[in-house]
């Protein structure tokens, strides 16, 4: 590709969903924006954006051509900044993705660390699928289980997540404390509806718990620990979710293979740039005492 400006207009297109929005961003005339945009398109032979009366929407190659630009665009600024001596500067957006069950862990970190940094736009990406680093999708991934084997990304051990069951105080009230395993069959629990949940901890609710006995089922997991703190039943929380819920009680100890390891996830293309490396040290240091 050999005319930076027109996949810039198309970045900013796409981004910005009008042409009159790229065309501020640009310092250009509207004229412009549709001129880069066909003359891109007519050079890639293919349709970068659906036209319609609210703007544009990129279409799958207008996706994929938008994750290439905003990593490229990333790296320009990144090297702007250290041309200029300003390698310390932090600022623009930052993409951090992670398991939604990790939200209120992530969002006190991100408002703290944009309140240090006030130029940084934050963008918090929550949902099921994998953000793909090497697209520029997320500048920082935060992910459980086994660890990412990407070739290009650079992982790091994060901390480790101790699960296991608790209860709600007024579920204690009303149906007592199990006395041991074998009196589980005598309680209700809530759990995961899909019974395929690759969470270790759920496959053991599946083989251990009677289908029957898991009376509140749902994907969400914010459903679930709102069902558990409201005495549903008995269910899965994680220990640093207990610690902020004093109405809660464990039900038993963890056991080992419950836990499960949580990794920080970088691009190699991006993990040393000085915005990604501030906010992984801030990171760490607000999350030295989870557990």
């Amino acid at each position: 590709m050999d005319n930076w400006d027109e996949i810039r207009t198309a970045y900013q297109v796409a981004k910005m969903g009008t042409v009159s929005g790229a065309a501020d961003i640009l310092g250009v005339h509207h004229a412009t924006v549709i001129r880069h945009i066909d003359a891109l398109e007519g050079r890639l032979g293919v349709k970068l954006f659906q036209r319609h009366a609210r703007g544009y929407t990129p279409t799958e190659a207008g996706e994929d051509l938008f994750r290439v630009a905003q990593t490229t665009d990333d790296q320009f600024s990144q090297l702007k900044g250290r041309i200029k001596g300003q390698g310390a500067g932090v600022g623009g957006e930052l993409i951090v993705t992670s398991l939604v069950q990790l939200s209120p862990l992530i969002v006190p970190v991100l408002k703290g660390f944009q309140e240090e940094h006030p130029d940084v736009i934050v963008r918090f990406l929550t949902g099921e699928r994998l953000f793909r680093l090497e697209y520029g999708e997320a500048h920082v991934a935060i992910r459980a289980g086994s660890p990412p084997e990407q070739p290009d990304n650079v992982v790091q051990p994060f901390f480790r997540q101790q699960v296991t069951l608790f209860a709600a105080k007024s579920y204690v009230e009303k149906h007592g404390m199990p006395k041991d395993e074998a009196d589980y069959v005598n309680h209700r629990f809530v759990g995961q509806d899909d019974i395929d949940s690759r969470a270790p901890f759920y496959r053991w609710m599946r083989d251990n718990i009677p289908r029957n006995n898991v009376t509140f089922r749902s994907e969400d997991p914010r459903a679930n620990e709102q069902a558990i703190l409201d005495g549903a039943g008995i269910g899965f929380m994680a220990y640093w979710e207990w610690q902020q819920n004093p109405n809660v009680v464990k039900v038993c100890d963890p056991k080992d293979d419950w836990s499960s390891n949580i990794w920080i996830v970088t691009h190699v293309d991006l993990h040393r740039t000085p915005k990604v490396q501030t906010f992984l040290k801030y990171l760490k240091l607000q999350a030295k005492d989870w557990r």
